[in-house]
């Protein structure tokens, strides 16, 4: 079931056209800046994959692809929920070398998402994907990428402002990260849920990366889903700004630096995914026949949402909602795309 919350006097910054405008200026500013920091160079992704390349992402394991079958080739095809693997793949078939790295503009359909302010079963993101060396998976450098990513972020962000004095009003973004693990957030906040000790620890300290997801904490569950076959446990973690607008944590980037064989085959026994093993593209990785890799998914709808201080996702992108939510926001006054 949808859920929509209008905060009390909320009414759009922007009106309809300079919205558009700042949506293609968000797109252009943040790729050329992420691409420049990162060395990262464009490639054309795919909308869908064959069923049984094992490419497609699994998010939790649970949510139904959207599948469908070619009537020319006898295949089965899924529309991708990400390309967390498929870039991965992609860095060897390219022969990228080290330090180097690409991004695609990433279109899914996850048709079992919960709409609400944040969610919509449209997702568009830019994924992005850097070969790296064995001795560059630790923390160290995983945080390194992080404060790039989120300088990025905000110098976009201060340019935007420059370019639209409309939005001066709203409170700038902080490019200082704060860094702790999913462990330690529970530690300081045990008797909340995963949610809640994101919002208390991100009011109260801004722009965070939150580490180490997948693997279960001392109270005995994960403080959310991971795939087991694409970050490793250890070394990924969420990017989470502050979201004055909503009064909430945001996240706007899971990202981490992938798995090893080694991690893979562990991940894939803690989730009883073993079968998986036998999939080209997991065969591959635990033969050794991929790059060392680093990359993650950043949310473009997501990020025009957070520097536009708009409510709801569909102010931005242009998606299908329920009767509900559409009359929640038409009383409100504020226009779904």
């Amino acid at each position: 079931m949808s859920k929509v919350t209008i905060p009390e006097s909320y009414h759009p910054v922007l009106n309809l056209y300079d919205t558009q405008r700042a949506i293609g200026t968000v797109k252009r500013l943040f790729a050329d800046t992420l691409c420049a920091t990162l060395d990262l160079h464009r490639v054309s992704a795919p909308l869908f994959l064959e069923a049984s390349t094992g490419l497609n992402d699994d998010l939790n394991g649970t949510e139904r692809k959207v599948t469908f079958d070619l009537r020319d080739t006898g295949t089965e095809a899924q529309v991708v929920q990400s390309l967390a693997k498929w870039k991965r793949q992609a860095l060897k078939d390219y022969d990228f070398h080290v330090g180097k790295g690409l991004y695609c503009d990433m279109n899914a359909i996850r048709r079992d998402e919960e709409l609400d302010n944040l969610h919509s079963v449209y997702v568009d993101q830019w994924d992005w994907e850097k070969v790296i060396r064995e001795e560059d998976r630790n923390l160290d450098y995983l945080k390194s990428v992080v404060r790039t990513i989120v300088a990025s972020v905000c110098a976009t962000e201060m340019n935007l402002h420059a370019m639209f004095p409309q939005l001066s009003g709203l409170p700038l973004h902080s490019p200082e990260v704060s860094f702790l693990t999913t462990q330690e957030l529970e530690d300081l906040y045990p008797a909340l849920t995963p949610k809640q000790r994101e919002d208390a620890y991100v009011k109260a300290h801004g722009t965070t990366f939150l580490m180490q997801i997948g693997w279960p904490l001392k109270s005995g569950k994960p403080h959310d889903g991971r795939a087991p076959d694409y970050d490793d446990w250890k070394l990924n973690g969420d990017i989470l700004f502050w979201n004055d607008t909503l009064q909430c944590s945001y996240e706007l980037s899971s990202m981490g630096i992938r798995v090893s064989p080694e991690s893979l085959a562990q991940q894939l026994a803690a989730a009883g995914c073993e079968s998986r093993s036998s999939l080209p593209f997991h065969k591959a990785l635990l033969a050794g026949e991929l790059p060392y890799t680093i990359g993650g998914g950043i949310g473009q709808s997501r990020l025009c949402m957070l520097l536009l201080g708009s409510c709801h996702i569909g102010e931005v992108q242009a998606s299908v909602w329920d009767e509900k939510t559409k009359a929640a926001c038409k009383a409100a006054g504020i226009p779904l795309l």
